[in-house]
């Protein structure tokens, strides 16, 4: 809670503490007025009975909606408790965030056919493309952006880092990096290194942060889609990343069946910004 939040709840919660004891005191000094009325009759009580019963009766009535005022003050209190501690019946669920990656597209038919399950599902995905890919389907590239999917860095041809190559690997960064940022008009700081490869240094050179997994089903190497939606349910946490290919069709089916399953388990999906960040 930000110190704003923290002082104007500390505002309010006095507001309604006054209110309260306001309230509960007008009680009390009716009551007690009530009281000393009611000991103090003398023998003109009986040409007064009318006119007493009826004042008694307004009294009774008015002290009732002092109670039912100070009810209500009281209510304020708790519900803004409730606000101030997240209790209540009312409070929000706890959001279960896991995010689906995509990596080696985008692929022609099945890139596509993958986008429009998610959107039917409204399902958010990081895509990691390849800059030859991204040169030949930059309409692709351009639907992720506008559908609200993150996109990152999977290196220009899926080099693999080594310790020979490391300036080609990456000069591949930075020249995906220029085609993407062509495309979409945006910066690209998330790279899913080939193979998880990674070299840390490239982090403070390139400004480039890189996102690995800890769900991998080896969609790319199963053409069993029962069999690749079974490893991905069964292995899926809260707060998991998990690694898919959008440049096979069995992995595509196998993505939007899982992604049903879980939804059904109460998961929500985001990008992967949402898991490293928040």
């Amino acid at each position: 809670m930000s110190m704003k939040k923290f002082l104007t709840a500390i505002l309010l919660f006095d507001l309604m503490a006054g209110l309260l004891f306001l309230g509960l005191w007008e009680r009390e000094s009716s009551a007690v007025t009530a009281w000393g009325n009611n000991s103090g009759i003398s023998e003109e009580e009986g040409e007064r009975g009318t006119e007493e019963r009826e004042a008694e009766a307004s009294g009774r009535e008015e002290q009732g909606s002092k109670v039912q005022e100070a009810e209500v003050q009281w209510d304020g209190m708790e519900t803004l408790n409730n606000v101030i501690t997240g209790r209540g019946g009312e409070a929000a669920e706890e959001v279960r965030k896991i995010a689906i990656t995509f990596d080696d597209g985008p692929h022609p038919y099945y890139t596509e056919q993958l986008l429009d399950g998610l959107k039917e599902r409204g399902v958010h995905a990081t895509f990691f493309v390849t800059g030859e890919h991204a040169e030949l389907h930059p309409d692709i590239i351009r639907r992720m952006q506008e559908e609200g999917h993150l996109i990152g860095n999977h290196t220009y041809s899926h080099i693999q880092l080594t310790k020979q190559n490391r300036e080609t690997f990456k000069e591949e960064l930075i020249h995906t990096n220029e085609i993407l940022e062509e495309i979409i008009g945006e910066e690209v700081v998330y790279v899913r290194p080939p193979y998880g490869s990674w070299d840390k240094s490239f982090e403070k050179e390139l400004n480039m942060f890189p996102v690995l997994w800890n769900v991998d089903p080896l969609d790319w190497s199963s053409c069993n889609v029962s069999c690749i939606v079974e490893k991905i349910v069964n292995k899926t946490g809260e707060n998991d990343i998990i690694l898919m290919h959008d440049y096979y069709d069995t992995s595509v089916t196998a993505a939007l069946e899982a992604i049903d399953k879980l939804m059904e388990e109460g998961y929500t999906f985001v990008t992967v910004e949402e898991i490293l960040f928040d």
